[in-house]
């Protein structure tokens, strides 16, 4: 746990040219410890405590600002600047080093019992208020520009914007 959360410190402190620090990323950065919690959380839904798991999900939500469904399966390095809006549907999967911005939505698109929310692979960065919906696939290496609306897959290395996302490159 405590290499984990060194790694996520230093990712942090990687990719946000304000922070002036490990400690302060450390303790200042809402959106790594909701990230944190949730890898407790999540261990208490598969295990069978569904309702304490939500439960103590909103309690990190009400403190962090940041919603993420214990069902959800976050990778490591996994980073959110700022934080605050990010929700993260139960069946959405997230790979590793994947960094996003406040606003950030994997939502779903159906009320069926199925995978209804994003995957999210390795390396992908998300723009704030970028709402990602469905069970789709952000590739590998990917860029969700801010703002944008996702509702198809995107091909790895690819950057896509606008509403509905279109890729740019």
């Amino acid at each position: 746990m405590f290499r984990r959360i060194r790694e996520d410190v230093r990712a942090m402190a990687a990719r946000d040219p304000a922070a002036t620090g490990r400690l302060e990323v450390l303790c200042c950065y809402p959106g790594l410890h909701a990230v944190w919690a949730h890898l407790l959380l999540h261990r208490l839904w598969t295990a069978g405590f569904e309702l304490t798991a939500r439960l103590l999900s909103n309690v990190v939500r009400l403190l962090t600002g940041v919603e993420i469904h214990p069902g959800a399966t976050v990778g490591k390095r996994v980073t959110i600047d700022h934080g605050m809006g990010v929700v993260i549907g139960e069946t959405a999967a997230i790979g590793d080093d994947v960094h996003m911005y406040h606003g950030v939505t994997l939502g779903g698109d159906t009320n069926e019992p199925v995978k209804r929310h994003p995957t999210v692979e390795d390396g992908v960065q998300i723009g704030a208020n970028a709402t990602l919906l469905g069970d789709i696939t952000i590739g590998e290496d990917a860029a969700v520009g801010a703002g944008s609306v996702v509702t198809d897959d995107v091909e790895p290395g690819a950057t896509v914007v606008g509403v509905p996302a279109e890729r740019v490159d």
